[in-house]
């Protein structure tokens, strides 16, 4: 046996600790991400959940008509979707990295450490209570309305109006998520090498010029790496946040593919349907990421994984 082949086999015996600690986060993987891809079998059948998978019948491809027939629900849904998707890439996505480049030009640990607190904060928040106090502060009858009303001002209404409701979801998208961005940029910042800061500053580079030159290259890698990851799951724009508020405003601007799938499978009853439509955004999203990632490489990016 070679040395190689020996090392090889002592391998688990010496890292026993660490596979103990890994193995039951990976069944949990298993468990509940990998093995219901195997559900995804009824997009291709008549599925009645009373029959099971091994009884209801096969239909092929019918479940995919919403493709072809132009279902005018389903585009209305895509439409909304891809439209989500870009405001978010473009205006959520940069966000965390702004305000992680403002914190770390803050002067103190003090200071900077208790505004993180604050804006980490909002991340633990549920969906319900986020929406609850959006509500209660841009709802008809909330704060801003009350003060307007008492001041006998134009009242200035938010909640329910189809026209705002891409601009409140992107709102409350930033509140929430945008200080939680900012801990993996601000641990990449804090990586970089001082002694390019100081050498920079030595030859007269003022703080603007520092960040410019030093640490946007610097981010640069990370920032493709995680824009790759978000298009990847870029037609997932936020079911939670979506059907809690999809009521008042109505479907027509709130409908989105994950609302679509549960409204026309959990709802509606059409399980083939829904899972064939959750099925292609799913393929999208891979076909995103295989892209996106060709493209890094062709601008000397490493990306999610090498060529």
């Amino acid at each position: 046996m070679t040395s190689e082949a020996a090392r090889v086999r002592r391998r688990p015996r010496r890292d026993k600790l660490l596979i103990s600690l890994g193995l039951p986060g990976a069944l949990a993987l298993i468990l509940f991400q990998y093995l219901p891809i195997l559900g995804n079998v009824i997009a291709f059948q008549d599925y009645q959940p009373y029959l099971g998978i091994t009884e209801s019948g096969w239909v092929g491809f019918s479940n995919f008509s919403f493709l072809w027939d132009g279902n005018s629900e389903f585009l209305n849904a895509l439409t909304n979707t891809l439209v989500l998707t870009v405001v978010q890439v473009v205006l959520v996505f940069p966000v965390p990295l702004a305000l992680a480049l403002l914190l770390n030009s803050l002067a103190g640990e003090r200071l900077k450490r208790l505004m993180q607190s604050v804006l980490y904060l909002p991340h633990f928040f549920s969906w319900v209570i986020v929406v609850a106090l959006f509500q209660q502060m841009l709802g008809n009858a909330g704060m801003l309305n009350t003060f307007l009303i008492q001041h006998d001002l134009p009242q200035f209404h938010v909640i329910g109006v189809p026209e705002l409701f891409k601009v409140l979801l992107t709102t409350q998208a930033i509140w929430k998520d945008t200080g939680w961005g900012t801990i993996i940029f601000l641990a990449a910042i804090s990586q970089i090498d001082q002694e390019q800061y100081e050498a920079a500053a030595v030859d007269g580079a003022g703080a603007w010029k520092r960040m410019l030159h030093i640490t946007l290259p610097s981010l640069k890698g990370l920032f493709i790496l995680l824009l790759i990851l978000r298009l990847g799951n870029s037609l997932s724009v936020g079911f939670e946040q979506i059907i809690l508020q999809q009521g008042p405003v109505g479907l027509p601007a709130s409908e989105v593919l994950d609302t679509w799938v549960y409204n026309n499978g959990v709802i509606a009853g059409n399980w083939g349907m829904s899972a064939a439509a959750g099925l292609v955004k799913s393929v999208v999203g891979i076909a995103l990421v295989i892209g996106a990632n060709k493209l890094a490489h062709l601008f000397g990016e490493r990306g999610v994984y090498e060529k």
